[in-house]
């Protein structure tokens, strides 16, 4: 049978000669990796649960999301997850290595047909080489850990072409931004994507990871270029590992094929809150801006810095604009300062931190406070993601024009003399504690129902990231939805057994585990969406804590109604309507998992 690049990769790390769409399979992993603020919730599933790591030569701890362990929490943890490291012979890439993943491809961790697994849920732009990445929660990370492998539910494919050329002052940022305006947050949801085209084979390295790390924006599982010469010989040089570059079957099978056009593509900006809200930049030209943050996982490599420096040089930064770069890795850094680039950026008047996430992951410099205007070069821009201010995306030229000029300007349009503004304060809201408890499983679950009648509504809107160092599941129902506007007082109006109805891709963007254990928390009994992101649903299986998509919104389920669900058969009874429903019911694996009480659980 005829296989896409990822059904090839899978197959090849599952003793298996094909798989497709909707086999679950047990993935071997060519390497596995936690981050600072997740790896010390894996040391603890690991102790917690008696295991032992399969093979420390492929085990990894990436400390990126706080390069510096500024924060007393975020050091608390790196240093759990030194002394553990330590012990169990598992290497360590420290405070001054940089971003996880682009230290996987750059240090030759993972090659073209191998595949990754990270708590970073952008861990899918190792798509950028043909590797298969997938970031996970916590508790995948630890048995991938502990094992070697991942259960993985083999995803549909789809072929997105793209006609034309984009305009000379368009980049690779611009493409993706076309592709997420086009398709929305959830088009691409739970789908892998090969990307095709005239211009797909120029496209470089570093192009190519800027397309592939926002495929978790878009709702895919991930974004897959053919690997072209010039990344094969990239990874010959970092690695002297043999591997195997995966390619579509010719006569693959396709769930569909999506054809776009970027001929004379012009310069995009997502507007706040919303990655796939995206206009020309050309529609904002003179908005007033605050600060400018050049880096992430999207935009922090090379070409990315040397395209910001070639705008600043012989230039300064607006009066009172505050322009933040953090290089991916610290190779980026040293190259950044070998080829001159930092004193580009220091002449300007930057702000240049260690390489590393930054504001994306809030544990280093990138953070805006309220009513501040940010331009980003990151992936998401949701609210209260990168702090309290608004955030628009666009890619370093834009960024680093805009923050000569003082307000939203294009590289060819940076007026003679920079916008001025004043300053404002801005004051901070303090948060009370509450406490809720876990009641037990039932096959049958029946209770009131909350309504929160909105798509998309992502993991910081659920668990905000200013919590992510809390490793208590007991303190984490207090800041359910804190972040989510209209249901900020969610936690002290709840009661334990309750159950949550939503609509599309509901836990969206990062693989925060507490995104689930929140609800766990509260005593929530279940969650009922229309559709979930691709990595919450994997964290809520995991957790034995139940789920199930379906859209009873549009069937008209209203808050206050009390349901009743059968989770083995899927019949669901409104006991207000006498409605009866049904869905499907838990997977094997799915149902497994819930009645051991957890992934990680021992029978």
């Amino acid at each position: 049978m005829a296989m896409t690049m990822i059904e090839k990769i899978l197959a090849n790390h599952s003793n298996k000669e094909k798989v497709g769409p909707g086999d679950i399979i047990d993935v071997e992993l060519d390497a596995r990796v936690a981050r600072d603020f997740g790896g010390a919730n894996v040391i603890k599933n690991i102790k917690g649960n008696k295991l032992s790591i399969a093979d420390s030569s492929k085990t990894f701890f990436t400390f990126d999301c706080n390069p510096g362990g500024s924060d007393q929490k975020y050091a608390a943890n790196q240093q759990a997850c030194r002394i553990f490291a330590r012990k169990k012979g598992i290497h360590i890439f420290d405070i001054n290595s940089g971003i996880g993943t682009h230290i996987a491809i750059d240090n030759g961790l993972v090659l073209p047909g191998e595949t990754f697994v990270s708590t970073d849920s952008h861990a899918n732009v190792l798509g950028a080489i043909g590797a298969f990445g997938q970031g996970m929660g916590d508790m995948d990370i630890a048995y991938a850990f502990a094992f070697g492998k991942v259960w993985f539910k083999v995803p549909p494919t789809i072929k997105l072409i793209l006609y034309g050329r984009p305009s000379k002052i368009a980049t690779a940022k611009d493409i993706v931004l076309a592709i997420l305006k086009e398709l929305g947050a959830n088009s691409l949801l739970g789908y892998a994507v090969e990307i095709e085209g005239m211009i797909v084979s120029d496209l470089s390295l570093d192009k190519r990871i800027t397309i592939s790390s926002m495929a978790t924006e878009m709702g895919a599982i991930i974004v897959f270029f053919p690997p072209n010469e010039e990344v094969i010989d990239y990874c010959k040089k970092v690695s002297d590992r043999e591997f195997n570059p995966v390619f579509p079957d010719e006569d693959a099978r396709y769930a569909k094929t999506i054809e776009i056009d970027i001929e004379g593509l012009e310069p995009l900006i997502s507007q706040p809150g919303h990655p796939e809200d995206v206009t020309e930049v050309k529609n904002l030209v003179g908005k007033k801006i605050d600060s400018v943050f050049i880096g992430s996982c999207t935009n922090g490599r090379f070409e990315d810095l040397e395209q910001a420096a070639q705008i600043l040089k012989d230039r300064k930064v607006a009066p009172g604009i505050v322009l933040k770069i953090v290089p991916s890795t610290d190779e980026i850094w040293k190259r950044c300062l070998k080829r001159g680039l930092m004193d580009i950026f220091k002449e300007a008047g930057t702000l240049v931190g260690n390489a590393g996430c930054a504001g994306c992951a809030a544990g280093q410099i990138g953070q805006n406070g309220p009513e501040e205007v940010t331009i980003s070069t990151g992936n998401r821009n949701f609210a209260g993601k990168q702090g309290k201010g608004e955030v628009f995306l666009a890619s370093p030229e834009v960024a680093a024009a805009s923050a000569v000029a003082g307000v939203i300007t294009l590289s060819d349009k940076i007026p003679k003399k920079p916008v001025i503004f004043s300053s404002k304060d801005y004051i901070g809201k303090e948060t009370k504690l509450s406490k809720k408890t876990i009641e037990d499983k039932r096959i049958i679950i029946r209770g009131r129902v909350w309504v929160i009648p909105k798509d998309n509504i992502d993991t910081d809107m659920i668990y905000h990231n200013r919590y992510l160092t809390i490793t208590d599941i007991n303190e984490m129902g207090q800041y359910t939805f804190d972040n989510l506007e209209g249901w900020k007082d969610f936690s002290k109006k709840v009661s334990k057994g309750d159950i949550v109805v939503t609509g599309k891709n509901f836990g969206c963007g990062s693989s925060r585990q507490q995104a689930v254990d929140c609800f766990k928390s509260l005593g929530i009994s279940i969650i009922i969406a229309e559709s979930f992101g691709a990595i919450y649903e994997r964290n809520a299986i995991n957790a034995g804590f139940p789920i199930v998509s379906i859209d009873l919104i549009s069937r008209g389920m209203k808050s206050g109604q009390e349901i009743e669900i059968n989770l083995e058969t899927g019949l669901i009874k409104n006991l207000y309507t006498g409605e009866e429903i049904k869905t499907s019911g838990f997977s094997e694996v799915q149902m497994e998992i819930y009645k051991r009480d957890g992934l990680l659980e021992r029978e």
